[in-house]
């Protein structure tokens, strides 16, 4: 279907329009798009009216579609105006145009026209229902963004000071753990001397710089010792007469436990800790600090409060350990023997305390004459160790000194000592071995109770052990009558007698190391145990306790009868041989419990 009008007049434009919306609600044209078509054609058709002249209006229904197009009748610049509908239904009956004054046909586009126009008002109503619905779904979802966003920043937030909190406390845990590990580590270090010296010196070097910049240990004892006083600051003698730790600086330092005082006069521009270096009766003296920055963490002086208090404890313990070292040392001093020696007979000890403990034990060694003549030679162990052990040798010293003087053979001395022993201390044993040398008999006499073998080298260099049956150990609740052994002595014999503590360890047993000494004491020419029996002592130590871990006492004694003399040992005393008791402590101590030597 095809329709066109010719447009020169308002009249001509208002049929035309009238006929195209009845031409569209023919075809079925949808009320909205009927709408839309006569509103642009409306707009269309006043524009054209307004440039003037002659226009053509086309219409066709084709294809579904109902084409609309407006142009000029002469050719000119206007390009053709069109618009396109969908019509999904063919008119039923042709459509005729409206005449020139037809009122009722115009009267019937106007009403059709607002029927048009009240379902677009309907229609927009309904849009703007949905638009205010949706309107409020977009404000309340920007509600619920707004508040996620917001919920997100608040999670953010928490999430950030947690991991603000947790970094801090992982901090705080580090610095904690670094704190006791030092702690430990500087306690350790304090603790494992036994020098108060050394002590004193170790202090700055585990606290600077890391914990102060400056540290002096103020000793009393030490003060008075060298009877000169230095000027201390005044927060130092408080924490001396109180026994309390002082902060002095010129703000108040706020520590844990530490009182505050004024700036130093001695240091005003610098903070100083004061802290007592304390003791079970009372401050052996104070620690003096300056802090490495501007003043302490308070976690750092907590710290250092507590080492100071270790410290003092170790100044203690190594205080006290001198004191009875010095006993001990003087009560060993007290009980070494100056070695006599005959013509032709020559003496070496060497005495060796363990590493542990005081430095005195019970192991000893004696040489002296009896009425006859007869040089009595005696090497024992008393079982212990300390000061109750080194008495108890001391008194079976003295008793076999004092049953010597009767006379008697080692063993009738030997069971007199275990009778003695047994009554005197029953829960107390010893070993022991003696050996005799009579004036004009080439003859050793000797007798062992509990104790090693002697050695015996001869001239020739060939070494034997002295292995007879010994007796049982003194003391032990046995009667027992301990036996004499002899052995040939000829010039140029060396006779060794020990403690257990030379040959004795305790992965290989006594055996192995008794071959051992015999091996070192074969390694010697008569001339040199002539010449230097106390380096020959000397020498025979150094190997056998290479492997040692020294913690028995070690007793060694030489007996040599001179080469060039004839069998018979005998005379008087002339001289003392070479005797040393040597001290190789443990640790850090590097106490000496003393040298005696005399000569040949």
């Amino acid at each position: 279907m095809k329709r066109s009008w010719q447009i020169a007049a308002v009249d001509d434009a208002a049929r035309a329009r009238i006929a195209v919306a009845r031409v569209a609600a023919a075809y079925g044209v949808a009320p909205l798009d009927r709408t839309r078509l006569s509103v642009a054609l409306s707009a269309r058709l006043r524009r054209c009216l307004t440039k003037g002249g002659l226009w053509r209006l086309g219409l066709t229904a084709a294809g579904g579609s109902l084409h609309v197009e407006v142009a000029a009748s002469a050719a000119g610049d206007e390009p053709p105006w069109r618009f396109t509908a969908p019509c999904p239904e063919p008119a039923a009956a042709p459509v005729t145009d409206p005449v020139a004054g037809d009122v009722t046909a115009l009267s019937e586009a106007l009403l059709g026209a607002d029927e048009d126009t009240a379902l677009v008002l309907d229609r927009l109503a309904e849009q703007e229902e949905l638009v205010a619905f949706h309107r409020e779904e977009l404000h309340q979802t920007n509600q619920g963004v707004l508040a996620l966003h917001a919920d997100l920043d608040a999670a953010g937030r928490a999430q950030r000071e947690a991991f603000a909190a947790e970094r801090a406390a992982r901090r705080e845990a580090e610095d904690a753990r670094r704190r006791l590990t030092f702690l430990a580590d500087a306690s350790a270090a304090l603790t494992s001397s036994l020098n108060h010296e050394e002590i004193v010196r170790r202090l700055p070097e585990l606290l600077v710089p890391e914990y102060a910049r400056t540290v002096d240990v103020w000793l009393f004892d030490a003060e008075d010792e060298r009877g000169t006083s230095a000027p201390r600051p005044a927060a130092a003698v408080i924490a001396a007469r109180t026994g309390r730790p002082q902060y002095a600086a010129a703000r108040p330092g706020g520590l844990p436990g530490v009182d505050d005082q004024p700036a130093s006069a001695l240091h005003p521009s610098r903070p100083l800790l004061c802290v007592p270096l304390p003791t079970r009766r009372a401050p052996l003296g104070v620690l003096t600090l300056t802090p490495p920055g501007e003043r302490w963490n308070p976690d750092d002086a907590v710290m250092l409060v507590e080492l100071t208090r270790r410290a003092g404890g170790a100044l203690d313990n190594a205080r006290r350990f001198e004191h009875n070292r010095d006993i001990a040392e003087t009560l060993q001093r007290a009980l070494l023997t100056e070695l006599p020696a005959g013509a032709g007979l020559r003496l070496a000890a060497r005495y060796l305390p363990a590493t542990y403990g005081l430095n005195i034990g019970g192991d000893w060694y004696d040489a002296f004459r009896q009425p006859d003549g007869s040089l009595i030679t005696v090497v024992g162990d008393v079982t212990g160790h300390g000061l109750h052990a080194a008495v108890m040798m001391s008194q079976l010293r003295t008793a076999l000194r004092a049953y010597a003087v009767d006379g008697g053979s080692p063993g009738e001395l030997l069971t007199r000592l275990h009778t003695f022993l047994h009554h005197l201390q029953p829960d107390l044993y010893a070993t022991a071995v003696i050996a005799r040398f009579r004036p004009g008999e080439p003859v050793l006499t000797w007798a062992a109770a509990g104790h090693p073998p002697p050695v015996l080298r001869g001239p020739d260099g060939r070494v034997r052990t002295l292995d007879a049956k010994p007796g049982a150990m003194l003391g032990i609740p046995l009667h027992q009558e301990i036996a004499d052994h002899t052995a040939p002595l000829e010039p140029g014999s060396t006779l060794a007698l020990y403690t257990d503590g030379l040959v004795e360890r305790r992965a290989q047993g006594i055996d192995p190391g008794i071959d051992r000494l015999a091996a070192a004491l074969g390694t010697f020419r008569a001339e040199e145990l002539d010449a230097d029996l106390d380096g020959a002592a000397e020498r025979i130590l150094e190997p056998m306790l290479s492997d040692s871990e020294r913690d028995d006492d070690v007793c060694l004694l030489l007996c040599h009868i001179d080469s060039h003399i004839d069998t018979r040992v005998g005379g008087q005393v002339d001289g003392h041989a070479g005797t040393r008791v040597d001290d190789r402590t443990a640790g850090r101590v590097g106490s000496r419990v003393g040298d005696a030597r005399g000569g040949a």
